[in-house]
């Protein structure tokens, strides 16, 4: 059985994080208590002087009581001082109060009642959003409270996969330890494995392997994505991005910039650019611009623009073959 601190509150400007907190505690608060055991005050509702009246409440109800406060950023000074008052009458034996505070600008949680919980021998907690250059020491510091670690190249691979929201990171950084299991490490080779779809790690490998000239990597890779039943006008759009990507490296390369400095550029983890830059060392500047005219043609074919002659299937595999020579 959980055990129940006689208050908490949870504010910040991670909404997304605050709201999830909210429904996990509801739900074991239920689970404790019922349905009828939960008082949610929102809303216009959600008034100190409606609060304290709820924690002032006789029932006759049997086990621990909860009240739910949630929109306690737009309290002012006197809220957070009734409520105070009343929580000096609470039996944590037998009721808990949870704040919770979706700050933003001038909204913020009065220091009275931030004082209030701590003195009533109450939890509290801030979840605010991370800057993403921050991202993957946070990924870290979330994989040990997991009882996994995962070192800082996977960490920076899962935030280009995933994107710089808090609440998806964590998601997949938790089935990644569901998956390894305590005290695992997880590298850069796990999270491609895990975040990626089979359909995206195969797109992955086709514009690699065009970029690297590698036809029947390319080819291979196609015709699997076309059997999964994948658009080749969906394909299209990966690949021209990776060859523009290299097109613009071997522009650089040429032009004398170090590789080093190239990297720097490039929004990728470090793993990922050192294999861009390697593969794109292997071929010159007019290999890619010729790959690309080749896309423009493929786009053109399947849009109709090009007479028809060859099937969809046909003009993509000449396509992928010409732009990996």
């Amino acid at each position: 059985m959980p055990s129940f601190r006689p208050a908490y509150l949870i504010h910040g400007d991670d909404h997304g994080r605050i709201a999830e907190r909210r429904a996990n505690l509801r739900a074991m608060a239920e689970q404790e208590s019922g349905v009828g055991g939960v008082e949610l005050l929102e809303g216009d509702a959600c008034t100190g002087e409606g609060v304290a009246a709820a924690l002032s409440a006789m029932t006759f109800a049997l086990g621990r009581r909860f009240v739910i406060a949630d929109g306690v950023e737009r309290w002012k000074d006197a809220d957070a001082e009734a409520v105070a008052a009343a929580l000096h009458g609470v039996d944590p034996d037998t009721l808990t109060v949870a704040f919770f505070a979706r700050e933003e600008g001038r909204y913020k949680v009065p220091p009275g009642l931030i004082k209030a919980v701590e003195q009533a021998g109450g939890q509290v907690a801030e979840e605010g959003t991370v800057k993403p250059g921050m991202l993957p020491r946070w990924l870290q510091a979330r994989a040990g409270e997991l009882g996994v670690e995962i070192d800082t190249q996977a960490a920076k691979a899962l935030v280009a996969h995933v994107g710089d929201r808090q609440q998806r990171l964590l998601r997949e950084l938790e089935k990644l330890a569901l998956e390894h299991g305590a005290g695992a490490h997880i590298g850069v080779e796990e999270v491609q494995q895990s975040s990626a779809s089979s359909a995206e790690r195969k797109l992955w490998t086709l514009a690699d392997a065009l970029v690297a000239g590698d036809e029947k990597a390319a080819t291979r890779a196609l015709l699997e994505l076309r059997a999964q039943g994948e658009r080749v006008t969906g394909l299209l759009w990966q690949m021209v991005r990776r060859l523009r990507d290299a097109l613009t490296i071997a522009e650089a390369l040429a032009a004398g910039k170090p590789p080093a400095q190239i990297k720097k550029s490039l929004r990728m983890p470090s793993f990922a650019a050192d294999r861009l830059i390697s593969d794109v060392q292997k071929r010159d500047v007019d290999a890619f611009r010729r790959a690309l005219e080749l896309m423009a043609d493929l786009e053109l074919e399947t849009r109709g623009g090009g007479g028809g002659v060859l099937s969809e299937d046909t003009a993509a595999v000449r396509a992928v073959i010409g732009a990996a020579r």
